[in-house]
């Protein structure tokens, strides 16, 4: 039995730039890139003409909520929303029960990704034991099980703490990826301070709980001379810190979400799929997150997929939990908002979802022959709205539901094989 693959007449997305190419796939790897590549005898032949075709999409922020809040999500079912999105690898954030702050603990997460998992999945271990900002993790012992140290959830608090771990990091050549958050500044806000928090009666999270501590971390990593990669920014001066530290030559990357790119606080509803941490900002800091974006200062974009029950985003702005599903809608809703508006180019948004994670994080995977067939096609001219219901993921709490949005996901391919298929 033949087992290659053809991919005829795509539009093909590879360092910076689309050309029309043909992928030919034997088994589990990319074996030729080229234009007019003849059929093989009994290969399968997938007709890609009109189609986008990139390397698989990389997110460097989900939450698959296993082990220990599997009523959430599952690693099977973030992984299938994570194919269906594009995604052929995604990383998990540590805050889970038991915390992957040590072998044992990492193992039982290891142990469910290799039995249930159906794309490359890499969790982060924890920066501190329990992610209580008190003790440090043994980095020597966890860092190459794992995509990097994080107490995403909530900030280390604790300026000694930090410097103690970026130094540890440094000296193993790991990265710190912070959850940046000053808990003396929340004073019991849930969204954020501004015009609409103030209309209706809300308690507020300033821009300053955020871009506070990542000046602060800029600063121990300008000193240690740690890889420090800031998670999920979302106001202009988080924008502004790290262009300038760029510019001195500081470690330092960054990623925000689709959601901060296309919506902001004008856009706020009482409806808990509203409710994510870091909250939607002001516009201003939207255009500057888009700027930042647009000028190489963000990275990448991770969407922070943060599964919860519906009961639990069932209770308003105030009581919901925080977070929203976020890996089945991100391609389209960047696509929409941002490309198709003329923001930002569509070679921009393809770098920052596909190649900038991997590049970054040192991970695996390039549109290159002999890489692995980890691909992802798109009928960018496809027109659709959202719809939850669809959803492979647990979690259906999404500020894009109802959104008349156009790129659509037709296939994931996997080591060569289709792991979703639209048709």
């Amino acid at each position: 039995m033949n087992n290659q693959t053809l991919i005829k007449g795509g539009r093909l997305y590879k360092n910076g730039a689309i050309f029309l190419s043909d992928i030919l796939i034997e088994g589990d790897t990319i074996k030729e890139i080229a234009p007019d590549i003849p059929l093989p005898t009994g290969a399968k032949l997938i007709d890609a003409d009109g189609l986008l075709v990139s390397y698989g999409f990389a997110d460097l922020h989900v939450h698959f909520r296993e082990p220990g809040y599997s009523s959430k999500e599952t690693i099977k079912t973030g992984s299938m929303a994570a194919a269906h999105g594009g995604y052929t690898l995604a990383c998990p954030m540590p805050n889970l029960d038991p915390v992957p702050d040590s072998m044992d603990n990492l193992r039982q997460e290891l142990d469910i990704i290799k039995r249930d998992a159906v794309i490359d999945v890499l969790p982060y271990a924890s920066i501190t034991l329990g992610r209580r900002g008190e003790e440090l993790v043994d980095m020597k012992a966890l860092k190459n099980f794992c995509a990097g140290f994080s107490d995403d959830g909530s900030g280390v608090q604790s300026k000694e703490m930090m410097l103690k771990a970026m130094m540890t990091a440094a000296k193993e050549n790991c990265i710190i990826a912070a959850h940046c958050e000053d808990n003396t500044l929340l004073r019991g806000g849930y969204i954020h301070d501004g015009k609409y928090c103030r209309e209706h009666g809300h308690k507020g999270i300033c821009s300053e709980s955020e871009w506070g501590q990542i000046a602060r971390d800029i600063e121990l990593s300008e000193q240690t001379l740690c890889r420090y990669h800031v998670c999920h920014i979302s106001t202009k001066e988080s924008v502004e810190l790290i262009r300038q530290a760029k510019a001195r030559g500081v470690k330092v990357t960054c990623e925000t979400g689709p959601h901060y790119l296309a919506l902001c606080d004008d856009n706020l509803q009482e409806d808990g799929r509203f409710k994510m941490n870091p909250p939607l900002r002001s516009a201003e800091d939207r255009d500057a997150l888009i700027q930042g974006l647009k000028d190489g200062t963000i990275d990448v974009i991770a969407t922070d997929h943060a599964p919860h029950t519906q009961g639990q985003k069932a209770k308003g702005l105030e009581g919901s939990a925080m977070g929203i599903t976020g890996l089945e809608t991100a391609f389209p809703v960047l696509y929409t908002t941002l490309v198709k508006s003329g923001k930002i180019s569509l070679e921009r948004i393809l770098e920052a979802l596909s190649e900038a994670p991997r590049r970054i994080f040192g991970l695996s995977g390039s549109m290159e022959v002999g890489q692995k067939a980890d691909l992802t096609i798109i009928d960018t001219q496809a027109q659709y709205t959202i719809d939850s219901s669809t959803f492979l993921s647990m979690g259906h709490s999404t500020p894009f539901e109802g959104m008349k949005v156009s790129g659509k996901v037709i296939k994931t391919l996997y080591r060569g094989q289709e792991i979703w298929s639209e048709k």
